[in-house]
């Protein structure tokens, strides 16, 4: 695996056995906590199948899956997924969360993951885009993995400018992107929806025709 030549601390934290153990139960409500109002996993799972419509036979790509949550909803809709990670804790624990046999399990980098290029039908991305180091080349890497009409399906904590997001640039090294910058960042992918709940949104982009 070909490592990013630097982590935030937050992707560090991610290694340890007590992060992997307890991020499920923190995923599971921290959308509400950043949204300001009730948003469970149910509900997040229902926007994105309603908006993404993953289809059964299709190749999806989980990038930075944590424990699991979108390679979870992509296999029970018979969609067959690549579900990678730099954390083996964190997969280990996806694997335990999720046991569906379409799903493989990857220790990679998923800035550069050496995946061949236009392989997947769909990528989702949670909110890695905010713990990495370097969001504009996973972006990029997650262009270049989609098919001709592929899905990018983005979940991440929006830029608000507030002193809180700027405390924890500094001491986590977390980025808070607005939608703007990130279709920069995918000159061959347009815009299909943005929805904005509180502080956290989800975005749907789909690629150009070949």
């Amino acid at each position: 695996m070909r490592l990013p030549n630097r982590l935030t601390r937050a992707q560090r934290s991610n290694f340890w056995g007590l992060t992997a153990w307890g991020y499920a139960f923190w995923r599971s409500r921290s959308l509400s906590l950043l949204s300001g109002g009730a948003f469970s996993l149910a509900r997040e799972e229902r926007l994105f199948l309603g908006l993404c419509q993953p289809q059964a036979g299709q190749r999806w790509l989980d990038m930075g899956s944590s424990t699991g949550f979108y390679a979870g909803a992509l296999a029970r809709r018979g969609c067959r997924v690549d579900a990678l990670d730099l954390s083996p804790s964190m997969l280990h624990e996806a694997a335990r969360r999720e046991p569906y046999p379409q799903i493989r399990w990857h220790i990679l980098n998923a800035e550069d993951t050496g995946l061949e290029v236009a392989s997947y039908d769909g990528v989702t991305v949670g909110a890695t885009l905010n713990e990495t180091a370097h969001p504009a080349e996973l972006l990029r890497e997650a262009e270049r993995l989609l098919r001709p009409r592929g899905q990018l399906w983005l979940m991440y904590v929006a830029h608000s400018g507030g002193w809180g997001q700027r405390l924890l640039a500094q001491l986590g090294g977390l980025t808070f992107p607005d939608l703007t910058w990130i279709e920069r960042q995918v000159p061959s992918l347009r815009l299909k929806h943005a929805v904005r709940f509180g502080r956290v949104e989800f975005a749907l982009l789909q690629k150009e025709s070949a």
